[in-house]
């Protein structure tokens, strides 16, 4: 089965990242909005419960909950035509993905980190740049409280759902 890690932001950043994403996003439907901590991989149920699901916890348990900073939107041109509302790569949430690409589970990051909340993608060349010239010129100054991320399952249909949720320290 197909997994992710992810964290939730605020009921106040989804609303805000869903007022563009019914729009842009074709992946509305499938999953909330989210800051991917570390990209899907495939693990085998007994795998997960016997060394993912205990790593994540020891994982979580180390973290103190922080801060993430949106302040502006940016995009992943030219590489993909995708749209998204930027998180300030502070040392807390770099860290956690640093720790989630260690030990037992799968590094399979293709990229470099970069925190975000998707709120556009695969748009055409045109639509990408009739809204992207749009939206670069808003300012946000969204301040959210992370404590928690989540270990996600994929759906035969594509949809996501949360398998578990790990809270950050000894909560």
């Amino acid at each position: 089965m197909k997994y992710g890690i992810a964290i939730f932001p605020s009921k106040k950043v989804q609303d805000e990242a869903n007022s563009y994403r019914k729009r842009y996003d074709p992946h509305y439907a499938l999953i909330p909005p989210h800051i991917t901590l570390k990209e899907p991989f495939e693990a085998d149920e007994q795998k997960l419960e016997s060394e993912i699901v205990p790593e994540l916890e020891n994982i979580a348990k180390g973290i103190t909950p922080f801060n993430v900073e949106i302040t502006k939107v940016s995009s992943f041109s030219p590489v993909t035509n995708t749209i998204y509302l930027k998180i300030n790569p502070t040392e807390p949430i770099i860290k956690l993905n640093e720790k989630l690409r260690d030990g037992t589970l799968p590094d399979n990051q293709e990229y470099s980190f970069v925190p975000h909340i998707t709120i556009a993608q695969k748009l055409s060349d045109e639509e990408f740049s009739d809204v992207y010239g749009s939206l670069s010129m808003d300012s946000f100054n969204i301040v959210d409280k992370v404590d928690r991320f989540q270990l996600l399952y994929q759906l035969e249909n594509g949809a996501w759902s949360v398998y578990e949720t790990f809270r950050f320290g000894d909560q």
